[in-house]
């Protein structure tokens, strides 16, 4: 199967920013094209932070922008994209999926190399119990579909979190409560992202040097991304992206008088 869609690499037409001026020039180029998801269509701070989260995962942004969806103002990927990933991921060992059609169970196996098989089911009995059996829309069209990429997406994020950096399946955003799509991405995590963003985002602001920022990024980074959520982690690179660049201009403008 191929994995095309994870890091495209080559020496052809290639657009990736090289700074953050650069991201934001293109966030906004790219958010008034018809040919981006209309979620992203004239919003250039939605389209920024999916760019970055793509790049994190090995996305180009055009890639990013379209298999990155943001579901109660959460980032989710669609569940063809979060295999994808996964198989590029230098540990992947292999899957096997099936589906039961007389049980009405899906049932994907997924191991790492030299790793033991982690085998997740998914069956009607489940998306009954969950309010999801005949709900209007996929479920009720495709159901088989749907409890197959519910299988996958408990069996991916359960060995490749790391991998996945947290994110969900959109499959399963979309069919979650806004209220617990916070509990969803941190399931495994018992800290609470939002206090710890405005703190760092506040001491990277007020970072006085380069390596004042440097020991900034170092720290927040840990505590943020053990928070598990990456719309607070891409919220906190992108100001110290920007307070960067700011202190460049800062040593140039130093260097100048100093002459």
């Amino acid at each position: 199967m191929s994995t095309a869609i994870a890091k495209t690499g080559g020496a052809g037409f290639s657009l990736q920013p090289q700074n953050v001026t650069e991201a934001m020039q293109m966030a906004e180029m790219l958010s008034k094209s018809q040919m981006i998801p209309k979620n992203y269509q004239n919003k250039p701070q939605d389209t920024l932070v999916a760019m970055m989260m793509g790049s994190e995962l090995g996305l180009h942004p055009i890639q990013a922008l379209q298999n990155i969806a943001v579901i109660n103002g959460k980032p989710s990927i669609y569940g063809d994209a979060m295999l994808a990933l996964v198989q590029n991921h230098s540990a992947f060992g292999g899957i096997q999926e099936s589906f039961d059609e007389a049980a009405q169970v899906a049932t994907c196996i997924v191991w790492r190399k030299n790793g033991e098989k982690h085998t997740v089911t998914f069956s009607q009995a489940d998306a009954k119990q969950a309010g999801l059996w005949a709900k209007a829309g996929p479920w009720s069209q495709y159901p088989k579909r749907m409890m197959t990429f519910r299988a996958r997406g408990f069996a991916l994020r359960d060995q490749f979190a790391d991998a996945l950096a947290g994110l969900i399946s959109r499959e399963e955003a979309e069919d979650m409560p806004e209220r617990d799509m916070g509990s969803a991405q941190r399931s495994d995590h018992v800290k609470d992202a939002p206090g710890l963003t405005e703190k760092w985002i506040g001491k990277a602001n007020t970072a006085g040097s380069a390596d004042d920022l440097s020991a900034v990024w170092k720290a927040g980074l840990a505590e943020i991304k053990g928070a598990g959520d990456m719309s607070a982690y891409s919220q906190f690179k992108l100001t110290v992206a920007e307070r960067g660049e700011k202190l460049k201009e800062l040593e140039a403008q130093v260097s100048e008088v100093a002459q």
